[in-house]
């Protein structure tokens, strides 16, 4: 099963630079995509993501070119979970996770903490709140996949400069502490599982020329449960593909 997550910071943008023909020459089987900020009734493109055999399900945030999580797959799910059940996180459409008989695979986005402290607040909430919600749904769903952008970078290597970034949201210990607890709850980070090397990035900032200097953040992430650690087959950064600030993951389970 290839699986690939990719915050496309605006599916209308990603779709005007080629990401339609991205999609079809990946041909990945679940595609989980973060800050879509847009409802499927404004795209004029929907058929031809039906005709490469993807059924899509959109969870938009309420406040319109926000947010938003959505998820296209070529497998029938047989179950598609719109929301978390905390209404401040699913008013801004912040997860939405369809199940298979041998896996389920979420795409969820994590709040930003950028722009201010009130934000910061906010996210500090999520990670509390969503995180005692991921462990319970671990319970009941021990082969879980939680893809999407976390807005997290775990550990100095993930991020191009971590001393001068040591206080900047993303960064901040807290954060990282609770990455840290997260994955010591139960929870593999497939790319990490595979690849140890440094400079390897998923978002890159408009400024300084970030990109082409790779001074970038790694915040987008496939994490998967313990249990399928010996599913992992390969994890990689496209950072060839860009339709965004962010590049996609790509991971494959074999079963």
């Amino acid at each position: 099963m290839k699986i690939v997550t990719y915050n496309v910071n605006g599916i209308r943008s990603a779709i005007n630079k080629n990401w339609l023909a991205w999609l079809q020459a990946t041909d990945a089987d679940v595609v989980c995509l973060q800050e879509i900020k847009a409802t499927p009734d404004v795209l004029t493109d929907l058929g031809l993501v039906d005709d490469m055999g993807y059924r899509h399900f959109w969870f938009p945030a309420e406040k319109k070119g926000y947010s938003g999580t959505a998820i296209f797959t070529k497998r029938v799910p047989n179950h598609v979970e719109y929301g978390c059940g905390i209404p401040d996180f699913d008013r801004e459409g912040r997860c939405i996770r369809v199940d298979f008989d041998e896996v389920s695979v979420m795409s969820v986005y994590f709040p930003s903490g950028s722009s201010g402290d009130e934000r910061q607040i906010f996210k500090f909430r999520f990670l509390d709140e969503f995180g005692k919600y991921l462990t319970l749904l671990k319970s009941s769903i021990p082969n879980l996949v939680i893809c999407g952008d976390y807005n997290i970078c775990h550990r100095p290597i993930d991020i191009h400069n971590p001393k001068s970034n040591a206080n900047s949201s993303g960064f901040l210990p807290e954060e990282r502490e609770w990455m840290e607890n997260f994955l010591e709850s139960g929870f593999v980070d497939t790319f990490r599982h595979v690849n140890k090397e440094p400079h390897n990035y998923t978002w890159w900032s408009f400024r300084a020329n970030s990109r082409a200097k790779n001074l970038g953040w790694r915040i987008d992430y496939a994490i998967a449960s313990k249990e399928l650690e010996d599913n992992i087959k390969r994890c990689a950064i496209l950072s060839e593909a860009k339709h965004s600030d962010h590049c996609p993951v790509l991971l494959e389970l074999e079963f």
